[in-house]
């Protein structure tokens, strides 16, 4: 390994260390309560050392969305492996994102937060483009596995791939919400678990979503007299 290699390792392993920290302060005491200097402390490094990598919290708080995000598209990745047909790779993802909420419950809040959050105007059009083109990366496993359930026809052929993702993420998104909201009532109170729920939830869509000739028709001709 040459000189500028080792380097370049240095760097981005003193990186992943702030983000370590950082993501130690941040989940146990929250970002508005968290400080630059916290974080360089518990990185043991300087705060000089601390801006030369991260200029602020909010380029921190992007760092560990990408962090986040990351793994997502990671889970997501492996999920469909296993699976061939469109729609099964769907459901793969389906209980991939909620493995994903129960595992990583600092990062999934983390990704909520960070698609509603107005924290991009603080930090560089870099910054934020990293962070997009990962979520961006996200989506597209979802959008893939529905294109390959239209080419196998497991999926109702009048779906729109990216559209479609985005449908599933906002409503798997609020459900992994609902589900987090109420669990401990759903167990102490009603006959059924708050997993077996996610697994109803996703028994819906993969009946929403699977190829049916009368339905698509019936979608067609809805849309056919809202043009």
């Amino acid at each position: 390994m040459g000189i500028a290699e080792r380097r370049e390792r240095e760097k981005e392993q003193r990186r992943q260390t702030i983000l370590d920290a950082a993501e130690k302060i941040f989940f146990s005491r929250g970002m508005a309560q968290a400080t630059m200097e916290e974080v360089s402390e518990t990185a043991e490094l300087s705060k000089g050392t601390l801006y030369l990598y991260f200029k602020s919290k909010e380029e921190l708080y992007f760092g560990i969305s990408c962090r986040a995000l990351s793994l997502l598209k990671k889970m997501f990745e492996e999920a469909v492996q296993d699976h061939t047909s469109g729609v099964e790779k769907i459901r793969a993802i389906g209980r991939a994102y909620y493995q994903y909420s129960q595992k990583y419950p600092d990062y999934f809040n983390m990704i909520i937060h960070y698609e509603t959050s107005r924290l991009g105007n603080l930090v560089s059009e870099a910054v934020l483009m990293q962070c997009h083109e990962l979520g961006r990366g996200v989506m597209e496993v979802v959008a893939s596995s529905i294109s390959t359930g239209l080419r196998d026809k497991s999926v109702r052929a009048d779906l729109d791939p990216i559209r479609t993702a985005y449908l599933l993420q906002g409503v798997s998104t609020g459900i992994i919400q609902l589900i987090a909201r109420e669990q401990s009532h759903i167990e102490q109170f009603e006959k059924f678990s708050a997993g077996d729920l996610m697994e109803d939830f996703m028994d819906m869509m993969h009946h929403a979503l699977k190829s049916n000739g009368i339905l698509t028709q019936q979608v067609n001709k809805s849309r056919s007299k809202r043009s």
